[in-house]
């Protein structure tokens, strides 16, 4: 390491990114110190599935959250960032049941005791897979500290809260109506339900009116739940109906009367106004038939199977049910008409099976008592959401939330610790597995069977793994944590959950700030799913490119909350921006023969490396403020503008005369330290964002220390900085492109050296250009430069190109075939003009207006305006060329 090194010819991330990753997590880099009188930062990891493999949105949001804490580390600050993974109840048991049916078992042949052994088993040989992944991606995570949602500790945790919650009277067991998935046989949370578009149809059935000849029509999407229709409604201010509310309808194929009820639920313009009411099938018709004191008639089993209460369907399965149902209807003139529908429809995001909302037995949380501090705590600060119109979506939510159903029929999980008294029917909810009965000291004691919602564990998250309900160092410094990185998907789901689990367990919040990115989208602005074969595996762009290119291609144009697309091209760009970075650090160390250190002497520095040294100043506070605020992206983009252009492409350039063989060797030691200063700080602003990069072009220059990510971080805030040369510098750099803009424009060679004449009024700048006009020789190919005042009479065949402060004139005669070069033009002008003409004809044909979709007719214009704007270019230069 060190001064002596030389970076190969070529970066291949491949001999980098390994090595770095090894030696920081060997040498325990990632572990915060034990010294609590420190600035404390830590961000606990939203922790993925552990059947999962890395995506690009797990990508994202660990990238999001390495730059946060490899920046405040660098700060400083005493940095904690915990891993660690969900054990994901019905993915992970779908899994593990699918193994078994290839064996030709079930986990009813192993038994559950035997089945729970077998997911640990394929916890132990699968789950380590994403954390793997995650190292891949340089998450400079303390993996000392990683946990797993049923650890001891997690679940200890989790049994604490439920009693808790139990002994308060905020849990309780009763009939709800909740999703369920008929193939998993179990309840299945909001979040696992995943809504697609379904072409499907609307049975618009006859309802008679008892001891009449009226009747109501009402429109259903599923038919079969008719059998258990407890009521039919209308809306209170329907006139059509008003005179029906009260009285009773015979139900079809049932031979039932159920009531006709008014209820402000209902929509009186979908369909005919009148709805049957389900409540042991319908979430809003359970909400109607609590509010009217309906029977809950379920006529559906666990497994979508019709059963006693369906009279003569019992036994069909919910599709062959509704066939039937459908059949007799017609055949009983009751059916008034089929109409095509489509809808959403809910489907299992596990297995893909639709749904079915349905009545069943669970465990809830009373949620009223829980959201009001939650959102209390919210309102006054104590828990800020980045952006802040995420505040208002949280807020929402918990005004309107619903008791929270916590019971899942599955095996794996945290088994509910509740036992029931088979001799006296005692309820026993312990911290501990009891022996006997505490009411008539039986031992014949049963637990219930049902586990724990997964997101009940990981709503304890950012507490449960600091070692709570001990009281731990880490609870003490590390809690609340500084912040949640998350989707803008599950602030509902998960996010909720924690802030109103850790203000009820802990009384505090459980984070600071909630920074809240979006979903990252295919390159048409799609969600990426295995349906559309839209996805991309991190881990090949990894072992194409580089984890740094990866991280830094995701997080450029990022701004939180709001989606962003993922495009190829960007990557190919951020891996030309590693080469880029590479190639100048190669430079800057095959030019540093007879280096030293030296304390840079103010007197000797030129307007260039004035520039330079105040440009890396400002840049530095301008990312650190950024990053203050979240806006990683823009922290991203000013970062990699500074790198590209300011340093590579114009400080360096400049550099090259003063480092040559014929340069002064004090002359030359100066810029060599002034570029050694402005690359190491550069690589240490960008070592949050590309780690392994900036680690190897680190070690390779004098003076590096053990580790760059360790370092103290460049905010720019105490150097010297040279306001008035930065503007000198970009009035020369003005004046250098417009005059790379004029040999672009009309096709001067490269090596062509040309004339310049520059009118320049102002005595002062005109003096500040003469003392700098090399500059603008050596980056314009200007081998002539003549400074006036004024100018009598424009020259001949002369380019110009004006500004508030000078005028430039570019004589072309003798650099290019003007004759040659009016052919081209003219040749590029008809082209140009056939453009304009076939987009405007387009943009004229009303048909096409009124057929084509929005953004080809968007791209269609913009089509048109930019050939209106090439014409213009071409008709000037021409003009100029024909004078």
């Amino acid at each position: 390491m060190g001064a002596d090194s030389r970076l190969p010819s070529v970066y291949d991330p491949a001999q980098v990114e390994g090595k770095w990753y090894e030696f920081w997590k060997g040498n325990g880099f990632f572990i915060p110190s034990q010294d609590y009188n420190k600035k404390m930062f830590s961000v606990v990891m939203p922790p993925p599935n552990v059947t999962g493999s890395l995506h690009l949105g797990h990508a994202l949001d660990n990238t999001l959250q390495d730059i946060l804490t490899r920046w405040r580390r660098m700060q400083g600050y005493n940095a904690l960032w915990l891993p660690g993974t969900d054990h994901a109840g019905i993915a992970t048991q779908a899994r593990v049941e699918e193994a078994l049916a290839r064996e030709g078992l079930s986990k009813h042949d192993l038994g559950r005791e035997k089945f729970v052994e077998r997911v640990w088993e394929w916890k132990h040989l699968y789950g380590s897979r994403i954390t793997n992944q995650l190292m891949l991606m340089g998450s400079s995570c303390d993996w000392s500290r990683e946990r797993f949602t049923m650890d001891e500790g997690c679940s200890r945790a989790v049994r604490e809260t439920f009693v808790r919650l139990f002994e308060k009277g905020l849990i309780y067991q009763g009939d709800y109506i909740v999703n369920w998935c008929p193939r998993c046989h179990t309840a299945i949370s909001d979040i696992e339900v995943e809504h697609e578009e379904s072409d499907g149809h609307l049975w618009h059935i006859r309802y008679p009116i008892e001891g009449s000849e009226e009747y109501l029509v009402v429109a259903t999407t599923r038919p079969e739940t008719m059998l258990g229709d407890t009521a039919v409604a209308v809306h209170p201010e329907d006139e059509r109906y008003r005179s029906l509310v009260g009285k009773q309808a015979r139900l079809p194929l049932m031979d039932r009367l159920i009531p006709v009820i008014s209820d402000a639920y209902v929509d009186k313009e979908f369909g005919t106004g009148a709805v049957k009411v389900t409540p042991a099938h319908d979430p809003n018709d359970f909400e109607m038939g609590l509010r009217h004191g309906l029977p809950q008639l379920v006529i559906m089993d666990e497994a979508g199977v019709l059963n006693e209460n369906a009279g003569p369907y019992a036994g069909l399965e919910r599709y062959a049910g509704r066939q039937a149902v459908v059949k007799d209807l017609e055949a009983l003139g009751l059916l008034l008409k089929v109409e095509e529908h489509r809808h959403a429809v809910g489907h299992c995001q596990r297995c893909d099976t639709v749904v079915e909302p349905l009545v069943s037995k669970q465990w809830f949380v009373k949620m009223k008592p829980l959201a009001e501090p939650a959102i209390a705590r919210v309102l006054s600060g104590e828990t800020r959401f980045v952006p802040e119109r995420f505040t208002r979506i949280y807020i929402h939510w918990m005004e309107n939330i619903r008791d929270w159903c916590i019971s899942r029929q599955l095996w794996w999980g945290h088994r509910i610790p509740v036992w029931y008294c088979e001799d006296c029917g005692e309820v026993i909810c312990s911290r501990t597995d009891p022996d006997q009965c505490p009411n008539c000291s039986s031992a014949d004691l049963r637990q219930d069977e049902d586990v724990l919602d997964t997101w009940f564990s990981s709503a304890l998250w950012p507490f449960s793994t600091l070692g709570w309900p001990d009281d731990t160092e880490d609870m003490r410094h590390f809690f609340p944590t500084t912040v949640l990185v998350t989707g803008r998907d599950i602030i509902f789901f998960w996010v909720a959950r924690m802030i109103f689990s850790a203000i009820e367990q802990t009384g505090q919040v459980p984070f600071y700030d909630v920074n809240i990115h979006g979903l990252i989208l295919d390159a048409l602005g799609r969600k990426m799913s295995k349906s559309l074969d839209n996805g991309v595996d991190p881990i090949e762009v990894i072992e194409k490119y580089g984890a740094d290119t990866l991280r830094f291609s995701l997080i450029t144009g990022v701004t939180p909350g709001n989606d962003v697309r993922f495009h190829w091209e960007k990557v190919e760009n951020i891996r030309n921006f590693a080469n880029k970075i590479w190639n100048a650090s190669r430079f800057v160390m095959m030019n540093l023969e007879g280096y030293k250190t030296i304390d840079i002497n103010e007197e000797q520095l030129q307007l260039a490396d004035q520039w330079i040294l105040s440009r890396a100043s400002d840049r530095a506070q301008q990312i650190t403020a950024l990053l203050e605020k979240y806006e990683l992206g823009e922290a991203a983009r000013l970062l990699y503008d500074f790198i590209w252009d300011e340093f590579c492409d114009w400080y360096i350039e400049l550099c090259k005369p003063r480092l040559g063989s014929a340069a002064l060797p004090q002359e030359r030691l100066l810029v060599q330290n002034v570029l050694v200063k402005v690359l190491v700080d550069i690589l240490h602003l960008l070592h949050p964002f590309m780690p392994f990069i900036s680690e190897e072009i680190y070690q390779s220059l004098p003076g590096a220390s053990r580790t760059i990510m360790l370092n103290p971080w460049p905010d720019g805030s105490q150097a010297k900085v040279w306001p008035e040369a930065v503007v000198d510098m970009q009035r020369i750099m003005a004046i250098i492109r417009a005059v790379r803009n004029i040999r672009a424009e009309f096709n001067v060679p490269p090596g062509s050296k040309i004339k310049a004449l520059l009118v320049v009024p102002e005595p002062d700048l005109r003096s500040m250009l003469a003392a700098h006009q090399s500059y603008i020789r050596t980056m314009s190919g200007v081998n002539e430069l003549e400074l006036l005042d004024k100018i009598e009479e424009k020259p001949a065949q002369a380019v110009s190109a004006l500004n508030s402060w000078f005028e430039l004139y570019v004589p072309l005669e003798g650099l290019i075939d003007v004759n040659k070069e009016i052919q081209r033009l003219n040749k590029e002008l008809q082209n140009t003009m056939a453009d304009l003409a076939k987009a405007e004809n387009k943009l004229a044909n009303q048909d096409f207006l009124a057929r084509a979709p929005e953004a080809v007719i968007e791209k269609e214009k913009s089509k048109a305006e930019e050939a209106r704007s090439r014409k213009e270019g071409i008709l000037q230069r021409l003009e100029i060329l024909s004078k």
